[in-house]
């Protein structure tokens, strides 16, 4: 039995919001890393933010067709976990494609876990090429129907 690395597996509904409020890519990196650290995984809440602001001073991680993963390697996080926004307004990220940025995943994870870290980001870069899935995450309308959706298209 191959031992397969779902992205749900790391998500919880208490870390997925529908209506973040975020105008620009600072207060965004802010209210995620916030939301992130809801998490009982994360032990150092201001660290996070901060973590994320180094990482995307090397390079936006606004991917794309309305798409961010900002993530972060640090200490502060236990295990991998992963939140989930959407900005039904969409903020400038100083994406690649110069498009806003209504999805985000954000990630926080141990050094240690850099394989798992690796193989989830890879999945879901994979899963949101597709637009219809793209299109499914942004009409959700709470963080169970998220959940779902994610589930749902991994198992395809």
């Amino acid at each position: 039995m191959l031992n397969i690395v779902k992205i749900t597996d790391y998500m919880s509904e208490e870390l997925i919001l529908l209506n973040l409020k975020a105008k620009n890519k600072d207060e965004a990196l802010k209210e995620l890393s916030a939301l992130i650290g809801k998490s009982e995984k994360i032990e150092k809440k201001d660290v996070i933010y901060k973590a994320l602001l180094e990482r995307e001073n090397l390079g936006s991680t606004g991917i794309g067709k309305g798409v961010a993963i900002p993530h972060a390697k640090t200490d502060a996080a236990e295990s991998l976990t992963i939140a989930f926004g959407i900005s039904k307004e969409g903020v400038d990220f100083k994406s690649l494609d110069q498009e806003k940025v209504k999805i985000f995943f954000v990630f926080a994870s141990p050094f240690k876990d850099s394989q798992i870290y690796l193989k989830v980001l890879a999945r879901i870069s994979r899963l949101i090429r597709d637009e219809n899935f793209r299109e499914k995450l942004l009409n959700c309308e709470n963080a169970k129907e998220v959940l779902e959706c994610i589930d749902k298209e991994e198992a395809l």
